[in-house]
């Protein structure tokens, strides 16, 4: 009798293998969801909503956008990991979420290079420093003369602890050697709402929400964080043209889903995401907003974790040199 039920069992699981393996090739067999970080509205949303449309279409299911705001944007990622491993949920980490969060939050939940599915590089972005339209600063070396002055009541908004809008000030003011305390909101779309009010004084973002603004002459941009101008805001110096040139920087966003997800849906998710990237609509409405499209290899897995793994590594220090810590 042992030696009936042996066999039955070992074509019981090898019928369970082959039901898996099926599974997995016919991904995605319901809706993805994709997991944002912060408030609907910031560049990370906005770009996520922009190729989780376009994936859609290649991979036949829907892609249903969460915001799952909270823990300095590190929510969405704890999500990630207690989800379900069939590769249905995916996340837009970016900058802040998976490099600095790692010297940021002693207590943080995942290690990024090591806790997740790598699956491409999504897009990376130049950071604007901009101040409200009546700031006595009207070009960058004038900001950092008042800022010297003012540091200890001038109000830096930024999208909370952690995120780009966070630490790429905080690269700012380590350049420039000063300390002012922030202003979190929940994202950068309430932080730039509060900009536009004249509520706070300066905020560092990227090109989706800083490019209306300027245009509409409701903020000030002082300067952009690399050596070229940006065709999005081509009359914005460059940080070296304005007199601060080691403040470069660029930010980042990436895709990621649970490390145990089946390889055959990691690599259908990655082939929906470079259909995106290479598609010559989809490449133009995010030049559009400032976002540049990362190389081949970026948009690899490998590409990717071997990116998220250099990005820590050179993080680590701005952060541990500031004293910055979430509690």
């Amino acid at each position: 009798m042992r030696l009936q039920i042996r066999p039955l069992l070992a074509g019981l699981a090898a019928l369970a293998l082959s039901a898996g393996i099926a599974a997995a090739q016919n991904f995605p067999t319901k809706p993805i969801t994709m997991l944002i970080p912060f408030a609907a509205g910031g560049p990370t949303d906005v770009v996520g909503r922009l190729i989780g449309e376009h994936m859609s279409r290649t991979l036949g299911q829907p892609v249903i956008i969460e915001n799952a705001v909270g823990a300095a944007g590190t929510l969405a990622g704890q999500r990630l990991m207690a989800g379900a491993s069939d590769g249905h949920t995916i996340l837009i980490g970016h900058t802040g979420t998976h490099a600095a969060a790692v010297s940021l939050n002693p207590n943080l939940r995942y290690r990024p290079v090591e806790d997740f599915a790598h699956i491409g590089l999504v897009n990376t972005n130049p950071i604007f420093v901009n101040v409200r339209k009546d700031h006595p600063a009207n070009t960058l070396r004038e900001l950092v003369t008042w800022l010297k002055a003012n540091q200890a009541t001038a109000n830096n908004a930024h999208a909370g602890v952690g995120s780009v809008s966070h630490t790429t000030c905080l690269l700012f003011h380590s350049v420039i050697g000063v300390k002012v305390a922030g202003i979190p909101y929940r994202g950068t779309a309430p932080a730039m709402n509060d900009l536009v009010g004249g509520k706070v004084d300066y905020l560092c973002d990227q090109g989706v929400n800083v490019a209306p603004q300027t245009r509409a002459a409701t903020i000030k941009t002082l300067a952009i964080a690399q050596d070229q101008r940006a065709a999005l805001l081509p009359d914005v110096p460059t940080s070296t043209e304005a007199g601060v040139p080691d403040f470069k920087v660029i930010v980042w966003n990436a895709m990621f889903t649970h490390k145990d997800a089946p390889p055959a849906a990691i690599e259908k998710l990655n082939g929906a995401l470079r259909a995106a990237l290479n598609d010559a609509t989809l490449k133009a409405k995010l030049t559009e907003i400032g976002a540049e499209i990362p190389t081949a290899e970026q948009q690899t897995p490998n590409g990717l974790r071997a990116f998220i793994a250099s990005e820590i590594a050179r993080w680590t220090p701005i952060i541990q040199a500031a004293g910055v810590r979430i509690e």
